[in-house]
């Protein structure tokens, strides 16, 4: 997350002209239950936690790391590319609310650009992969479904390379870079990368965007 400089936004070329479909398949609003959860990877955990903190329904949105071990969840290890672990962010939210499909729109429509292998903008690297770490078959089978759907729709200029894997755990990363955006918002890199993702999501979602009252 240091190259800033070198990179343009990851989102210049990602369907920016065409309307963003929603999930043909998705699971249902909930009538019960009030919290669930969500995992996905989309580069650098501090663009994809203030984008998807914005969201009607999102509880709490927690940066942290996916696909590999313990021991090898600390920001300095997984910076090398070489632990397995993506940096990743665990999304807590209100299924009477909002589908797990809906967070998956957000997710590929404003949070990311899903045709770049192992990398977002500036930032390179398997840690910076495009991924959604899946919790239960249903996720799973949404979570393909969709991408087929964008896939087949032509959304975006090339095919998505998002994969899609189970979880094993989620691991909270160091405290710092938890509401990074908010706490740093005149960070340059927040400026380049992160800030311009959240105005995508209110210019392209807007019926997804929580109450303007939340900075």
């Amino acid at each position: 997350m240091f190259s800033w400089l070198t990179g343009s936004s990851n989102l210049e070329a990602a369907g920016q002209d065409k309307p963003f479909p929603g999930p043909a398949r998705d699971t249902v609003l909930e009538k019960q239950q009030s919290k669930a959860t969500a995992v996905f990877a989309g580069g650098c955990f501090w663009c994809t936690e203030a984008v998807c903190e914005r969201v009607v329904g999102v509880k709490n949105v927690v940066s942290g790391y996916a696909g590999g071990s313990e021991k090898d969840a600390d920001y300095r290890k997984v910076s090398s590319g070489t632990t397995g672990h993506a940096e990743a962010i665990e999304i807590t939210y209100d299924p009477r609310r909002i589908s797990y499909g809906q967070l998956l729109k957000v997710f590929f429509a404003a949070a990311h650009d899903p045709t770049q292998l192992n990398r977002q903008g500036p930032d390179w690297g398997k840690q910076y992969r495009s991924a959604i770490f899946y919790t239960t078959e249903e996720q799973r089978e949404v979570a393909e479904a969709y991408i087929k759907q964008l896939d087949a729709a032509g959304i975006f200029p090339k095919k998505i390379v998002t994969t899609v894997e189970k979880l094993d755990k989620f691991y909270p990363a160091e405290e710092y870079h938890q509401n990074f955006v908010r706490n740093n918002p005149n960070q340059a890199y927040v400026v380049v990368n992160a800030l311009p993702k959240v105005e995508k999501l209110k210019k392209k979602l807007p019926d997804l965007v929580a109450d303007k009252t939340r900075k």
